[in-house]
């Protein structure tokens, strides 16, 4: 299997994403990469992003990274790929797998209610905690709406340094009307899922993803920033979400990785380093998504987007989006993961263009600049609160009708 993850600095957020070779006979060999080497030269020349960086893990010739453009037009500091910057959704992924985990000691029930878990908290305006599954949470077929789209209108300086609960987050969706698509990307679902894990284990959920995944896996520049409004250490500054209070993304939106970290991370679970195989393949059981935001064959699983490749297989991963001030670019793209499929596909990243959406489908005009890394596709949002930032995906370069 072939892991990447790709950052764009004035582009949209990260993306990670892993593949597997579809035919044998599909053409590739380790060395320097020219062709990516190239596709990033064009995203901070051509089109004019500020920086992008890559790394590649190939089982056959190991890791493999490169840096083009600069990460802090200030300074001129050039990129690396060893930065750290936040991944928003990917952390997604790293909540799922946490109570994946819990299920799979029996410690949690899938099939369980919120409302057996949390009673009272998912209750009014036409929600009930009993009509909602854990797995629902997971899968993003609760029916809640985002908490994000109730700060759509928030004062920005108010926004980005206040410290919001994971009970406040949830009380603000219950306000909001339900979504109209059965499959909602809802930060919300996520933020529950940690207060299950609370719930579940006595400790704060932060604490107890790092117990079980971080810490074990010795991804040594991921953490949770907490209230701490900057990240500490080298990193991109990802121009309007480097210096923000990140808790109204929690376990939903809020973790600080590197790509390196990244990779590890999702190696190690769709390797099955994490869960046991039928949880696995539970996590991997998809329904479909909204097409409006994951394109028209994107399907989610528990944590987990999927989607065929145009050079053959399927990619698996996530996505990520990232609360900024001001507004949200309405439709972003970009993934992390893993699929099956042709090698060449799985390295490749998607990149959008600074101060407007990347060509093709879901375009919607200017935008801030932000910093790829590994993550989901973005999602459409209006108004200032999460906007969907994604730099790394599986697929062809350069993106052919699809950003």
């Amino acid at each position: 299997m072939l892991t990447a993850f790709a950052v764009c600095v004035g582009a949209a957020a990260p993306a990670y994403a892993a593949t597997t070779p579809a035919s044998p006979a599909t053409a590739w060999t380790c060395g320097d990469r020219p062709e990516l080497k190239n596709a990033l030269d064009r995203v901070t020349g051509e089109i004019a992003l500020a920086g992008a960086a890559v790394e590649v893990v190939d089982p056959a010739c190991g890791r493999w990274g490169y840096a083009s453009g600069t990460a802090d037009l200030r300074t001129g500091r050039p990129m690396d790929v060893r930065d750290r910057l936040r991944i928003g959704s990917i952390t997604k992924t790293f909540t799922a797998a946490t109570v994946l985990q819990l299920a799979d000691e029996g410690r949690l029930s899938l099939d369980a209610s919120v409302e057996h878990y949390l009673p009272g908290l998912v209750q009014g305006n036409g929600y009930d905690g009993n009509k909602i599954t854990v797995r629902q949470l997971l899968q993003q077929t609760s029916g809640l709406p985002d908490h994000s789209e109730a700060l759509a209108t928030a004062d920005v300086g108010w926004l980005r340094h206040h410290h919001f609960t994971p009970q406040d987050l949830v009380r603000r969706a219950l306000r909001l009307p339900p979504p109209a698509h059965p499959w909602r990307c809802s930060t919300t679902d996520y933020i529950l899922a940690g207060l299950l894990i609370e719930k579940a284990t006595g400790r704060p959920a932060e604490a107890e993803i790092s117990r079980r995944i971080i810490k074990p896996l010795d991804l040594h520049d991921t953490y949770w920033p907490g209230d701490a409004e900057r990240i500490r250490g080298p990193h991109s500054r990802s121009y309007f979400t480097t210096e923000w209070n990140t808790t109204a993304g929690g376990t939903g939106g809020a973790l600080v990785s590197t790509p390196h970290d990244v990779n590890t991370f999702f190696a190690a679970l769709l390797d099955g380093r994490l869960l046991s195989p039928a949880r696995l393949a539970e996590m991997r059981t998809t329904v479909a998504g909204d097409p409006g935001r994951l394109g028209p064959d994107g399907r989610y699983g528990l944590g987990l987007i999927t989607e065929p490749l145009s050079c053959g297989g399927v990619w698996t991963g996530h996505r990520a989006h990232r609360l900024h001030p001001g507004r949200t670019p309405r439709d972003r793209r970009g993934r992390t993961g893993r699929a099956p499929g042709d090698r060449r596909g799985q390295r490749n990243p998607h990149h959008g263009h600074r101060g407007r959406h990347p060509p093709g489908r879901g375009g919607h005009g200017p935008v801030p600049s932000r910093a790829i890394g590994a993550t989901h596709r973005n999602h459409r949002r209006p108004g200032p609160g999460w906007s969907p930032s994604n730099g790394f995906s599986r697929g062809s370069w350069p993106p052919t009708g699809r950003p």
